[in-house]
């Protein structure tokens, strides 16, 4: 048996790619996408023809109603080759704007459901600031359900349980570009591996956290940098891997086992906090890695958005 079925033992597998011709190879469940993923493929010759098609068939409308009608149409082609279900973001210049990431949430849910979606195989993503996460709380309580991205804090993953937010996907990669760059020289690779990488140790805690306190909230490790990552998350609810990481967990059949056990964790002394608007920044500001990789991760989406509009402006 090769890693990524042993994985699939004890974590839901999902594919992080906007590449749909990939996926039957790993037959994930679900799927994630982002505005850099879409980017990459419509850069592709595979799928330079969707974006074109989609622009053909709604030339004239608002430039953010064409954008979302192409990321619903990734989504729909993802959704016919996997069981599960797609995560499809809501715009990042909107991650500090509620009524907004409601209104747009809302409306990628409709293109969704006029392309005859069921509401349940969507989960819209939206950046997990304070905006952000009362804008899923909203969404939510309308059945339309969410995943929470750009996660690299324990408050950011306490509000979002609070919220009663379906999905949350803590960056691991991103937390442990972090802690390497800023160690510098001392940096140690091989004593920052597997249960000691902070990316890791991270999801651990908020996993832990959430079954503890029997919040239903799905946890999803997500931005990974190394199959060693995956593997000292075996256990995790969900985890999104990247293609290449994919191949790599097929290609290698080493053990596998359960790294995290929610059983285990609800034994765990662990205490319980919660938080309002007030202390959930002063949390976050308190939190260095954290407060700076939400600000570049945001940057890094609008950035994207404004390049996948120029493609759609000039097809």
């Amino acid at each position: 048996m090769n890693q990524l079925d042993a994985l699939k033992q004890f974590t839901t597998v999902v594919a992080d790619t906007g590449d749909f011709k990939q996926l039957s190879a790993y037959l994930p469940t679900d799927a994630t996408t982002n505005p850099s993923l879409i980017l990459k493929a419509v850069q592709k010759p595979d799928y330079a023809p969707l974006l074109q098609d989609t622009v053909n068939q709604f030339r004239g409308r608002a430039l953010d109603e064409i954008m979302d009608r192409l990321l619903v149409r990734f989504g729909c082609e993802i959704l016919s080759i996997i069981p599960g279900r797609v995560s499809t973001e809501v715009d990042a210049r909107l991650s500090f704007d509620t009524n907004a990431t409601v209104a747009r949430g809302e409306r990628l849910i409709e293109l969704y459901q006029a392309q005859g979606i069921h509401i349940d195989r969507v989960l819209i993503k939206v950046a997990a600031t304070w905006e952000g996460i009362q804008a899923a709380q909203q969404l939510e309580r309308k059945g339309i359900h969410t995943n929470l991205t750009l996660l690299f804090s324990f408050c950011q993953a306490v509000a979002c349980g609070q919220a009663k937010v379906q999905l949350i996907s803590p960056f691991v990669g991103r937390i442990y570009d972090w802690y390497k760059k800023s160690a510098g020289a001392a940096w140690v690779e091989a004593d920052m591996t597997g249960a000691n990488d902070p990316g890791v140790q991270s999801v651990k805690h908020i996993f832990n956290y959430y079954k503890k306190f029997g919040i239903a909230t799905e946890v999803m490790g997500a931005s990974f940098r190394n199959v060693g990552q995956i593997t000292a998350l075996a256990g995790c609810d969900l985890l999104t891997i990247s293609p290449d990481l994919l191949a790599t967990l097929t290609a290698t059949d080493a053990p596998l086992t359960q790294a995290l056990n929610a059983d285990a964790a609800k034994a765990a002394s662990i205490e319980h906090v919660s938080y309002d608007e007030a202390t959930f920044r002063l949390a976050l500001n308190e939190d260095a890695m954290a407060t700076e990789k939400l600000a570049e991760g945001i940057r890094a989406f609008c950035v994207d958005a404004v390049k996948l509009e120029k493609l759609l402006l000039a097809a």
